[in-house]
């Protein structure tokens, strides 16, 4: 097997974290928080969305324009198990945990 075939089926194998997230802002002290069903690669997203300028959240956006990718962290804060629920039940859980979340660190949601 050649050795991106093995690096494709290690990726295809990987097990898959859901959760919740938050993006600081360390200098305004700003903090978004959002959910997934794959923590694994949702910084890269958010990270890419605001390179481009097209994130979604118009205050992330700005604040990342006005300090730049230096002053900003990405931080898991919780895992969800999601194992053997169907996609609606995981969804309902994620946005459950994500308003917890919003509501304990004074944050502003991301989709």
């Amino acid at each position: 097997m050649s050795g991106r075939k093995a690096l494709l089926r290690a990726y295809k194998e990987r097990k898959v974290e859901a959760g919740v997230y938050a993006v600081r802002c360390l200098a305004s002290g700003e903090v978004w928080v959002g959910a997934t069903p794959d923590l694994s690669t949702r910084q890269s997203g958010v990270w890419f969305s605001l390179r481009q300028g097209s994130h979604r959240e118009p205050t992330l956006q700005a604040a990342w324009n006005a300090h730049g990718a230096d002053a900003f962290v990405f931080e898991p804060i919780e895992t969800v198990d999601a194992e053997g629920l169907d996609a609606f039940c995981r969804a309902s859980r994620l946005k459950d945990r994500r308003a917890h979340w919003i509501g304990t660190l004074s944050a502003r949601g991301l989709n």
